[in-house]
Parts: structure tokens; sequence; C-alpha cells
């Protein structure tokens, strides 16, 4: 049938009213009702989000408390985000408890990988069982307590065998202070939210030097996420973090990570706008051959995605 005026403007009506409902659209945690504009290549993956259900219970002495945040909330960010991969770590707010994570991998079916929290009485075989379930890594969260350093290397040497990663989260001063024993680790390492370069130092900080120093090992990543953490300046640019990231990805774009840090569990209110956050990379890594290796390939090679 050939294309008349009339199967034209009801096209553009349809597309109009598409439009319409997109700025409709209300998304848990994120402020915003936009889609990024950056289109991630397929296969891209959100490296670091979260999951919340009080079914599970909180650890004693947790500071972060959150509402509840499903998978079914977050598949409505993914689609926002054009996204079908994500990394789920387990939170501080359940310490050794992976209940939470383990089910979000279960939902997920291949489309996700885990990162627990284990202290050093975890047995082989409850390490086996959740790499079967699809965990690669482990997170030591030295910002929020709750986390041993007594076990950070014997713990690094064992799930060393698995395959998986250390990943770490630790204020800029305390990064600086583990920076020789960060380095020693026999696994490959992943700092958290651009290692909390403090600010307004920045780039000139000592933080950011022993981020600089851990990439030259070649066994260290680190995840572009969380901007407005440490930022001073706010959104939607976070324009001090920015360039941190900026940096960062000049020196070692092969080991840069992105992470959307959904729900945005140390931010209770004004959530920020995760539209926004994904088009930060347009500035943070403006060649695109570098961000097909932030969004994809480098993720997919650390957690093993296929």
């Amino acid at each position: 049938m050939p294309t008349t005026r009339r199967h034209f403007v009801l096209g553009a009506a349809s597309a109009g009213a598409l439009v319409s409902l997109n700025a409709l659209a209300s998304y848990r945690f994120s402020s915003g009702n936009d889609l990024s504009t950056l289109v991630p290549p397929p296969g891209s993956v959100d490296c670091h989000m979260h999951l919340y259900d009080d079914h599970v219970p909180a650890a004693p002495g947790a500071t972060l408390l959150p509402p509840n945040a499903s998978l079914e909330d977050y598949g409505q960010i993914q689609a926002r985000l054009h996204l079908k991969r994500m990394v789920i770590v387990t939170p501080s707010t359940y310490g050794t408890d992976n209940r939470c994570m383990l089910e979000g991998l279960r939902k997920a079916g291949g489309s996700a990988r885990g990162v627990a929290v284990v202290d050093g009485a975890v047995s082989d075989a409850i390490l086996q069982a959740m790499h079967a379930e699809g965990v690669r890594g482990i997170r030591f969260n030295l910002s929020y307590g709750g986390a041993s350093l007594d076990d950070l290397e014997p713990l690094a040497a064992r799930v060393n065998e698995l395959g998986w990663n250390v990943q770490v989260v630790a204020p800029g001063t305390q990064l600086v202070d583990l920076e020789h024993r960060l380095a020693r680790l026999p696994s490959r390492l992943v700092i958290d939210h651009m290692g909390h370069v403090p600010q307004p130092e920045g780039t000139a900080s000592a933080a950011f030097a022993t981020l600089t120093r851990l990439l030259d090992n070649q066994r260290t990543w680190v995840k572009l996420s969380g901007p407005y953490i440490r930022s001073k300046e706010g959104p939607p640019r976070y324009a001090d973090v920015s360039q941190v990231a900026m940096e960062l990805v000049r020196i070692n774009p092969q080991r840069m990570l992105w992470g959307s840090d959904w729900p945005h569990p140390t931010v209770p209110s004004n959530k920020p706008n995760d539209a926004d956050l994904l088009d930060l990379l347009l500035q943070w890594a403006p060649d695109a051959q570098h961000r097909e290796r932030i969004l994809r390939d480098n993720p997919v090679a650390l957690y093993g995605f296929t």
C-alpha cells in the first residue's frame, strides 16, 4: 500500500504520543523522565547497582536503610538507559547476607553478575555455590563499616582461584593508606566510585595519585560511578568530579567501568537523574571506541558475560 499523507500524519501522531508518554514516565529513585541521549552498544553493562527488600533484615549497626528497590523497578531504569545487563552489588545494609543479591541473579537469568560480601569464615562450598549463581567478585566496604581488613589478603587469594575480583570502596585517605596492600593482592582489584577522590583537591590529591599508580599494574579497574558523592559543584555536570573521570579515562580507558549506583542509597532525597549520569560519558569519554570499552568490552571480560 502506498504511503499517503494520512498515513504519514497518523505515524507522526503515534510517534508524538510515545514522546508524550515518555514525558509522563516516572522512575523510582531517579529524577527526570527523559531517556539517555547516549545509546550504549549492545551487550553493555551497568556495573554497579543494588537491590533492597525488607524481607531481608538489615545488619546490626547498618547506617544506610533505603526503602525497597526491586529488580522490576530497576528494569524501568534499564529501559531508560538502553541497557540489558547489570552487576548487582550486595550493599552495606545487609552485611554478609547476600540473599537479596542472589535472588536478583536468579530472576535476571544470564543478564546479571553479582558481587557478594563475605568474611573469612565463608566456606569453599558457599563460594562455589555463589559462583554457579553468577557471583564474580567480593566487596570490602570501608566507608560504611562491617568489613574486616584482616580478611583482605586471605579472601583475595581464595576468590582468585575462582577468577573473581576484589572490590573496594573506601574514603580517599584510607585508599592512600591501603595502596601497598592493594597493589600486592593476587586477585584483580576494582575500586568503587572513582576512589572517592576528595574535592576540591581532585586530580592534585594523594588519593588520585594512588589510583593512577594502582592502574599501572594493569590488574586494577576503576568504576566511573557516583559522581554526586564527592562533588561540591553538583548536577547536572558535576564539573569537579568530571575532571577526575576524564583524566582517568585518558590515563587508561582499558581499565574503566561505568555504574549507575541505582537506587543511589547515599542520597536520601532529590535523587540524581540516571539519564544524565550515563550521558556524562559523552564528556568523560568523547572517543566512541573508549566508550565501547568502558560500557561493554571491559565489563564483559571482567565479569565473564558471554
